[in-house]
């Protein structure tokens, strides 16, 4: 089996529709260095009781332990929605390699605002799987309206 993009994003929604079940905003997240998934992550924000607890910061965390190292330079992270300004600003910070995402965030992405938010030397991948994270994403919000 060829493990691409599409192949971690599926785990990436896995992760999402864990959210979507425990009531949080469905944003899934995991980093990939070599073909092994090192962290596994999704919204915790409600859960936690902590703003910041959004995916991609929770799988930033697990991977740099993982690899006892501050830095994801030979890292992917897939994740189902665009990222924020705060995670990108972490996202720049670990000099992650590449960000796989899937939807955008029309309100809050951080290609919108600038994309020297992101480290010079991180590869981004937009819309990969992007109807189905998009439709998890809408299904959630027009229960909540």
């Amino acid at each position: 089996m060829i493990l691409n993009d599409e192949y971690y994003m599926k785990l990436a929604l896995k992760e999402a529709q864990k959210a979507h079940d425990a009531g949080e905003i469905p944003v899934g997240a995991l980093i990939v260095s070599n073909h092994q998934i090192l962290a596994k992550a999704h919204n915790q924000t409600e859960q936690l009781k902590d703003v910041s607890a959004h995916a991609e910061l929770l799988a930033i965390t697990a991977a740099s332990h993982a690899l006892n190292s501050k830095y994801l330079n030979e890292c992917t992270l897939y994740v189902t929605l665009e990222p924020c300004v705060m995670c990108a600003g972490a996202l720049y910070w670990s000099q992650i390699g590449r960000i796989v995402f899937g939807a955008y965030d029309e309100k809050r992405g951080c290609m919108r605002f600038n994309e020297s938010l992101l480290h010079p030397k991180t590869q981004v991948v937009p819309g990969i799987l992007d109807a189905s994270c998009s439709t998890l994403l809408k299904s959630f919000f027009a229960k909540r309206r």
